[in-house]
């Protein structure tokens, strides 16, 4: 299956900056990010009753998000939906919402569930959010999020007990102590950081195996502000000072459970130290160096659906350049 890709740019024009170079202001927010998509209305009032879920499963209207090992079923560049009559049992249902006027329900299942409509692609929401609708984006990267926390807290932090789904999926009660327990989203910062003559800094992490090169991130401590976390976690990671964080955007990111809230942030100085554990390789790049090297396949960068490639690319000015096809 074949998703669209953005078409190559002719011209850069750098955002916050004129056709002559020249600072025309700070950076704007960013827009259109494949994960950050609404149009689903999440229902929270109608969740909370004990018959809402129940009852929607014995509705031939209600369409089901099936989703396995994080996959989901999709066909001709949509998700492809199916209704509570098709669905197996399944140990986690969850009410995802309403859209168009349809109500959602996810079912996260052991495995692909014999019989399941023909001619879809199990994929994960990496392989195919790029090319979904931002309603099908919005209803996969919830179904992910959820799913991943239900499957890591399966059991009470106070007490140890096996707690119980309730509230259309969305709690977990604890029938030992009875509390409650909601789910949670670790907030990460992600930077770009650029210095005096407007070149970009991006690391190589240790996991990529050093040639994939991209902005920085980290997590958020406990009592500290974002824009603390960012002159903290660039500094721990390259060494580099940084200044004017400037929050530029935000997308969520199943992978377990994050929000990432993208900033762009400049440098005092050049000199970098890579850290040695996450990131092996730091780089100042200016806009000619990353799109020939990116074009050459001398280094990669984060795939489209991420907010670190809308970083670069806001950045950049443009969608970046294609690797070259190498002929046989």
């Amino acid at each position: 299956m074949t998703f669209r890709q953005p078409a190559p740019a002719t011209s850069v024009l750098v955002p916050g900056r004129d056709a002559d170079g020249v600072s025309a202001g700070p950076f704007p927010l960013l827009a259109d990010l494949p994960l950050a998509g609404g149009g689903v209305d999440r229902g929270c009032e109608r969740r909370a009753e004990e018959a809402w879920l129940p009852g929607l499963l014995e509705s031939p209207a209600t369409r089901v998000l099936v989703l396995v090992d994080g996959r989901a079923p999709v066909a001709d560049g949509a998700l492809a939906l199916t209704g509570p009559a098709e669905l197996p049992p399944a140990e986690n249902l969850v009410y995802l919402g309403r859209v168009d006027g349809t109500e959602v329900v996810l079912a996260d299942l052991a495995e692909v569930p014999g019989g399941f409509a023909e001619g879809v692609d199990w994929l994960g929401l990496r392989d195919v959010a790029a090319g979904l609708s931002a309603r099908d984006a919005g209803l996969f990267v919830e179904a992910v999020a959820i799913a991943n926390w239900h499957a890591t807290h399966r059991h009470c932090p106070r007490c140890g007990a096996a707690t119980e789904t309730v509230q259309s999926g969305w709690v977990r009660r604890c029938p030992a102590d009875e509390s409650l327990h909601f789910p949670r989203t670790d907030p990460a910062i992600i930077v770009a950081i650029t210095d005096a003559q407007d070149r970009l800094l991006l690391g190589a992490n240790a996991q990529w195996g050093g040639s994939r090169f991209s902005t920085l991130a980290g997590f958020v401590e406990p009592g500290e502000s974002l824009e603390a976390a960012v002159v903290r976690e660039v500094a721990e990671e390259s060494g580099v000072a940084v200044h004017s964080p400037r929050y530029a955007g935000s997308q969520p990111w199943p992978f377990p459970a994050s929000l990432m809230l993208g900033f762009t942030a400049v440098a005092d100085a050049t000199d970098t130290v890579p850290d040695g554990h996450e990131i092996v390789d730091l780089r100042w790049f200016t806009r000619d160096q990353l799109a020939r090297e990116v074009r050459d396949g001398t280094i990669t960068v984060p795939a489209g659906v991420s907010i670190a490639r809308a970083l670069v690319e806001q950045w950049y000015g443009a969608p970046l350049p294609e690797p070259r096809q190498l002929e046989n």
